[in-house]
């Protein structure tokens, strides 16, 4: 960050940072919290909700063969060779030959986190899926690791480019998700609720974890990201 033709040492950066990464972890924990309350509820009651039953209704009555083709193009996306592997990897890879080190540190660790989470909830929830699954599945409903993994990507996209229309596509990105799993009978409408809880908020606590290198990495000027230790002249 440069004021003028003055540079702003890491100090600074860190004294004026301090109350929005304060703020973004509270926020972060408030999502996790919830996303896991959640989970602990859908395993004391078992099976769907009210709320579950009468979506799964709505969207086993809307059957269009473009919708389906989509969700299951959305399928392919979030997870197997392409989610797990070739986004995450060449996101990584990316950032990386592109200088930003610690963006691509943060991506690579919020995405291990959010989905080793959300393979423990599965594991101790224990949620049934719906009926009719139209897309092979693992075990373990809740909660939605396809909308969790949209979720922290839409995120972490939010916070290393922080401008308007990264946030709306990845807000519709992760809201299409959410709706082709239900569509799908991969999940139950909760399930996807759960996803977004906990993805947004894995990504928002590593966030903060990475706040003050995030931010001098984003304001060192380009002769420094190429490591040749020299800043552009003022």
């Amino acid at each position: 960050m440069r004021r003028g033709t003055t540079d702003v040492t890491a100090a600074e950066v860190d004294l004026d940072t301090r109350r929005p990464r304060t703020t973004t972890a509270v926020v972060a924990v408030l999502l996790v919290t919830l996303g896991c309350a959640l989970g602990w509820w859908a395993s004391v009651q078992g099976g769907p909700w009210p709320v579950d039953v009468w979506w799964n209704g709505v969207v086993s009555g809307h059957r269009v063969p473009a919708l389906l083709e989509s969700a299951r193009v959305l399928d392919l996306l979030g997870a197997g060779v392409v989610g797990v592997y070739v986004i995450p990897v060449g996101a990584t890879l990316a950032l990386t030959l592109s200088g930003r080190r610690w963006a691509a540190a943060y991506l690579l660790t919020t995405l291990v986190v959010s989905a080793v989470l959300v393979q423990v909830l599965k594991h101790v929830v224990g949620r049934a899926r719906p009926d009719g699954i139209l897309v092979v599945v693992d075990k373990g409903s809740f909660p939605s690791g396809h909308t969790a993994n949209a979720a922290t990507l839409a995120v972490v996209a939010a916070v290393l480019l922080p401008v308007l229309w990264v946030r709306v596509v990845g807000t519709v990105a992760v809201l299409l998700m959410a709706l082709s799993r239900t569509y799908l009978h991969a999940h139950w409408l909760s399930d996807t609720l759960g996803g977004v809880l906990l993805g947004s908020g894995v990504a928002l606590l590593l966030a903060a974890a990475f706040w003050g290198p995030l931010a001098r990495e984003r304001d060192v000027p380009e002769a420094d990201t190429r490591g040749d230790g020299h800043r552009s002249p003022t």
